[in-house]
């Protein structure tokens, strides 16, 4: 009889505890210790097969995550601050986060997203914030390169990050400075030795090719993230498309004395008008991107920031979501594309973050096809002005970094049911 008492005692209070702790709630304000990281337990919570909710604007965009033992645990182990809740008290939140006066949703993420890199597969002397930020995270992602691309691989991923990569074929418009270095003679041989494998007669031709594969892949509803030079240059070789921007020492032959007036700028996602910058001396591909020399003439590292909008999570979703952050004040960082001057963006994009004294946008957002794209200016987001060859960031110094978390939004973003943005 006593044993069968015990054991009662246990079963009850064993369903006591779980009716009780139902619901891990991950706070994404400045209660939580580690905000990179735990977008990493929320892509684990998915790996697993579970569904779990992202709280938008509710406590900086909390996740609400199904109680079990092991995700608890597992917040422990990666230093992640989570509280457990019973059912009615997240109900509660639920309710008021329904209130149509609470600039609040919920949204509903049910499968990991599956991850791409493009990056060359050799050791370039420069880092990548999305490669970095992944793995302080512990996200699981696959490198993939010019081969896999045209091999017609991408349509088995959902999120493809663009490396810091030149897809004019330009090789970064490093040849006035480092073209004696040995790691730019080996970019420049790799990439011809690429294009020749794929029957292309110039490096650019086959970044060409790449660029459509990649604008093919959004178009049948992937989602595309770039950084630094690989949003100005994605589009400008869209623009370029048929025309020769590039001079001899890049391809061995002189460029089209007329390419200016021949670009096409129905071909590209989110600028247009643009002047490209023809001089191969000069460290810039067009005037997308802000002139640093009059930029840096009115802020530095110290006055440098952007301004995050605020949209309605009710109405605008998407965008919500990837402007979730504990701030809406971020650090602004440089890169060889720093920021969108705002004269050359299409009016159908939406501009995310800015810079308003300065006139320029940090962060763009649009749609194409059945897919989407997201543009953020700059290198790395703790690294003011990053040049070639420093050692990379140590993310275990930053981990309430409002710059990665940017990053880390976007990754998230393919997991959730999402509403399309009313107009």
């Amino acid at each position: 009889m006593r044993k069968l008492v015990l054991l009662l005692l246990i079963i009850f209070g064993f369903t006591s505890q779980n009716a009780y702790a139902a619901t891990l709630i991950v706070p994404m304000d400045d209660a939580q210790k580690e905000h990179l990281k735990a977008y990493g337990l929320a892509y684990h919570v998915l790996e697993k097969g579970l569904a779990i909710e992202w709280l938008l604007n509710y406590r900086g965009g909390s996740f609400a995550i199904p109680y079990n033992v092991k995700f608890e645990n597992e917040c422990t182990l990666r230093g992640v601050s989570y509280e457990m809740i019973a059912d009615a008290q997240y109900a509660t939140i639920k309710e008021k986060i329904a209130n149509p006066e609470e600039n609040m949703d919920v949204v509903k993420m049910e499968k990991a997203p599956k991850i791409a890199i493009y990056s060359p597969k050799t050791n370039q002397p420069w880092d990548d914030a999305v490669t970095m930020v992944l793995t302080h995270a512990e996200i699981p992602y696959e490198v993939v390169f010019d081969d896999e691309v045209m091999q017609h691989k991408l349509p088995e991923y959902d999120w493809l990050h663009l490396h810091h990569e030149d897809f004019t074929g330009q090789y970064g418009k490093f040849w006035s400075s480092f073209r004696n270095q040995n790691w730019y003679k080996e970019e420049v041989r790799e990439a011809e030795e690429m294009a020749a494998k794929w029957g292309y007669a110039k490096a650019s031709q086959l970044k060409l090719a790449v660029v459509k594969k990649i604008r093919d892949f959004v178009l049948g509803g992937g989602y595309l993230f770039a950084m630094c030079s690989a949003t100005d240059t994605y589009d400008i070789a869209l623009a370029a498309d048929g025309v020769d921007i590039c001079e001899h020492m890049f391809d061995g032959d002189a460029m089209d004395p007329n390419a200016q007036s021949k670009l096409n700028f129905e071909n590209t996602f989110a600028f247009e008008n643009f002047q490209i910058v023809t001089n191969p001396y000069q460290y810039e591909h067009s005037s997308i991107d802000v002139d640093p020399r009059a930029r840096m003439t009115k802020v530095n590292e110290r006055t440098d920031y952007f301004t995050l909008f605020d949209f309605s999570a009710k109405w605008d979703q998407i965008p919500t979501m990837l402007c979730q952050n504990h701030t809406r004040i971020v650090k602004g960082f440089m890169g060889q594309a720093t920021a969108f001057n705002k004269k050359y963006i299409k009016s159908d994009v939406l501009i995310m973050g800015e810079t308003k004294q300065l006139n320029e946008a940090r962060y763009i957002h649009g749609e194409y096809g059945k897919g989407m794209w997201t543009f953020y200016g700059g290198h790395d987001p703790e690294d003011y002005q990053h040049f070639v060859g420093e050692p990379h960031t140590d993310l275990k110094l930053h981990p309430h970094s409002p710059g990665y978390r940017l990053i880390l939004n976007n990754v998230l973003f393919p997991a959730a049911k999402k509403k399309k943005r009313k107009t």
